[in-house]
């Protein structure tokens, strides 16, 4: 399939992981699939949802170790474009090579860990590396850290992109501690978000649901839409026996978005965030 996709965008999935349960798995992992995720099985799914390409992210179960995702990067290189992990004291070098392949950013998973000062050495040679590349920051983290983190990685003038609107919890509503933070940093044109994993805001589904209804205009008057893009967080790990690819399109289909708004989150935000140089439809 990766040989006879569209050429032209007709909807970027900024958002999607790939492995195989046959990969080594990192010892620090909070959960260890059972199943596969393959590329064909992932092309499948944006071609059978009328998507074009997509954006594939390092799931934190497999570490440092991004053969796999860069590997099927080698063999969709126009389709896909990809998201690793790494080391703090990664050579600048293997990220040439990795963005040679189609990387665009690292992604931070900080989720159960200790919040990282990135005013230390090895984060600031880092960061000097990430700023050159022209690459993003992905930050995944509970809402209440995330200004704190985006604070600390603004004056490395990365591009900063929260996962899963910044992984708030639904049932606590539009006040809880850091919200608000989030949405005034998004104001400066610096940070972007992922309208994705609404399933993952803590609340039951119609709760997540609502609450994503309410928070997205917001995001829309703080980020721009030019700052928004969607993600399927396919295959939805830890959420795989209810949540479906059919399922979060039709989750973002009831968001109630304007044409011009999807437009941007499919299209218009992801191809220049993502750098995908082809022309859309």
């Amino acid at each position: 399939m990766s040989d006879t996709f569209p050429a032209s965008i007709l909807g970027i999935d900024g958002h999607a992981h790939v492995f195989s349960r046959e990969l080594d798995l990192t010892s620090a992992r909070r959960y260890s699939p059972d199943y596969d995720a393959t590329l064909a099985m992932y092309q499948h799914n944006l071609q059978s949802h009328g998507l074009s390409h997509g954006v594939l992210v390092q799931p934190s179960f497999l570490g440092t170790d991004n053969s796999y995702l860069l590997d099927a990067l080698k063999q969709a290189p126009q389709q896909l474009r990809g998201v690793v992990v790494v080391e703090r004291d990664i050579s600048r070098a293997e990220l040439d090579t990795m963005d040679r392949s189609g990387v665009v950013g690292i992604r931070l998973n900080l989720m159960g860990k200790a919040l990282p000062d990135f005013s230390e050495p090895e984060w600031t040679v880092l960061f000097g590396h990430i700023a050159e590349l022209d690459w993003h920051v992905e930050l995944h983290r509970h809402v209440a850290d995330i200004p704190t983190l985006i604070r600390g990685l603004m004056p490395f003038g990365v591009k900063i992109v929260i996962d899963h609107f910044g992984r708030p919890d639904a049932r606590l509503g539009l006040d809880q501690s850091g919200l608000r933070e989030m949405l005034e940093l998004g104001l400066g044109g610096q940070v972007w978000a992922k309208v994705s994993g609404i399933y993952r805001l803590e609340g039951s589904e119609q709760e997540n649901l609502d609450f994503a209804c309410d928070l997205l205009p917001l995001l829309v008057e703080s980020f721009g839409p030019q700052r928004l893009v969607w993600g399927s967080d396919w295959p939805h790990t830890q959420h795989e026996q209810r949540i479906t690819y059919t399922s979060v399109v039709k989750q973002l289909q009831a968001l109630g978005c304007t044409p011009q708004v999807m437009r941007s989150l499919l299209i218009e935000s992801p191809q220049v965030l993502f750098d995908f140089s082809v022309v859309e439809a």
